[in-house]
């Protein structure tokens, strides 16, 4: 991953966590359901993105080099885990 995506998304990442927290905070001043569910809902749009981000810069990088490559299990393998990570994601 290179520098720019990694910084991108631990600044992303800390603002989840700044989200959870704030979240956390709702709860103990008994805020309104929806406005609580607002900010969820916001922490959650911001872990997929940066789960996109690091998903991008894999398959720009690890998974290019590897269908680049001549060793055929390596290719395979790469090729499994991101299917593996679209399978997780899709579960119901």
């Amino acid at each position: 991953m290179d520098e720019s995506t990694r910084t991108e998304t631990i600044h992303r990442l800390k603002s989840v966590a700044g989200h959870i927290n704030g979240i956390i905070r709702m709860l103990e001043e008994e805020r309104y359901c929806i406005d609580v569910i607002t900010q969820i809902q916001a922490a959650q749009t911001a872990l997929s993105r940066a789960s996109e981000n690091i998903l991008d810069a894999h398959l720009r990088t690890c998974v290019t080099d590897a269908i680049q490559n001549d060793d055929a299990d390596e290719r395979e393998r790469v090729l499994a885990e991101v299917m593996q990570v679209f399978r997780h994601t899709n579960k119901p």
